[in-house]
């Protein structure tokens, strides 16, 4: 089964990301509610819209496939009580959220596994819900990591993904291979491809998933990276001690991902259900 190294970024010092995302340091769009809302009350209240989305309450298992800095499992852990366990091919951050583990004493309802979901044995029909917030675009595989998912889900169980996308089939073909967006793909992530929401779609209905909703987001993501680019400008001679033109790699990123919203690229949230 394929599988794509993505270390090259998400194993960086966690530090960096600590300068530039919010203090959860959760790496996918917000939900803003209002004009004032900050990053922070924007992540907190995506967090709260995919617990609901995917029905989760205490005791239930959670799946989270790339997990990141553990943003989501801890907040899951804490405010629902759920039990979780969080993948990621980065050992960097399984450090980083074990650290946090033993600091708020969530032993007992959060757990982590280093490597590629594609590779990993699962239980199946083990979880109560899956999540997967801005990973399934590094898995080459689209098919086999729906039917991970969905073989991982107990009966009733729910999937949630929010990925971005190229806006069509035709927007991928003309724009995945441009500089820029080879820029992003291959000297920020290692490897990913922005499918059409339809690809997804396929996917999860291959699967064997029923689809109960589908959110654009895209409004909010752009906010998102708005806020992100302003804490690399306040944190420009930080990230450049760390790594020296860290900042202008990061701007170019950034500015990159929020220049085609709506226009060549969308975000979306794929909720699901496993029937049976």
């Amino acid at each position: 089964m394929a599988v794509a190294d993505t270390n090259v970024h998400y194993d960086l010092d966690p530090e960096i990301f600590g300068l530039y995302l919010d203090p959860m340091r959760k790496y996918s769009s917000g939900l803003y509610t209002s004009p004032e809302d900050t990053l922070e009350q924007a992540q907190r209240t995506k967090l709260r819209f995919v617990a609901d989305r995917v029905n989760l309450a205490p005791g239930k298992r959670l799946l989270d496939i790339g997990c990141g800095w553990g943003s989501l499992i801890l907040f899951m852990a804490q405010e629902f009580g759920a039990r979780v366990v969080g993948i990621s091919p980065a050992p960097n951050q399984h450090s980083y959220i074990h650290d946090l583990v033993r600091e708020r004493g969530l032993e007992d309802l959060v757990t982590t596994r280093v490597g590629h979901v594609e590779e990993m044995e699962i239980e199946p029909r083990s979880f109560d819900a899956v999540t997967m917030l801005g990973s399934i675009v590094h898995m080459p595989d689209l098919g086999a990591a729906f039917a991970r998912a969905h073989a991982a889900l107990r009966t009733k169980g729910m999937l949630y993904v929010s990925e971005s996308c190229y806006r069509n089939a035709a927007k991928h073909a003309e724009f995945s291979e441009l500089d820029s967006s080879a820029f992003v793909r291959d000297a920020i992530f290692g490897w990913g491809d922005m499918r059409p929401l339809s690809e997804l779609v396929r996917g999860a209905e291959d699967a064997g998933f029923s689809v109960v909703a589908v959110d654009d987001l895209t409004e909010h993501y752009h906010r998102t990276i708005e806020d992100w680019l302003a804490n690399v400008a306040r944190s420009a001679d930080r990230l450049d001690e760390i790594e020296a033109g860290l900042a202008d790699k990061l701007t170019r990123y950034l500015r990159t991902a929020n220049a085609g919203w709506g226009f060549t690229t969308k975000h979306y949230a794929l909720t699901c259900a496993k029937r049976r």
